[in-house]
């Protein structure tokens, strides 16, 4: 199983990035798909997952700001960040639930001021 995350980037505050993370390899049905982020000096947290049947959950502090998506067909899921701030700068990672957890590499998502 691979996971490739695209999408990170240098944006000004207010700005909006897309991030993808594509799922290869998967051999049995996906149930959620999650982004996380871990911005240094603090733990990985949630920021969005979404389930096989397109229910959503969003942390606090991205609710309205960002919305996460997937492809089924394509085992990928999307973020798409807008009105970005600068304590959303973290490294991204997507998150694929089987019957295991698989990881991505992370993307670094920088926002400056």
């Amino acid at each position: 199983v691979q996971l490739v995350e695209s999408g990170g980037g240098l944006v000004q505050a207010g700005g909006s990035l897309r991030l993808s993370c594509a799922a290869t390899g998967i051999m049995f049905s996906i149930d959620s798909m999650s982004w996380y982020r871990q911005a240094p000096g603090k733990q990985r947290e949630l920021v969005a997952a979404i389930t096989s049947g397109a229910s959503t959950n969003y942390a606090d502090s991205v609710k309205g700001r960002f919305t996460i998506s997937r492809d089924n067909a394509r085992n990928t899921v999307y973020l798409q960040m807008n009105s970005l701030k600068t304590e959303d700068t973290a490294v991204y990672y997507c998150n694929v639930r089987t019957l295991d957890s698989y990881w991505g590499k992370g993307t670094l998502v920088t926002v400056s001021s």
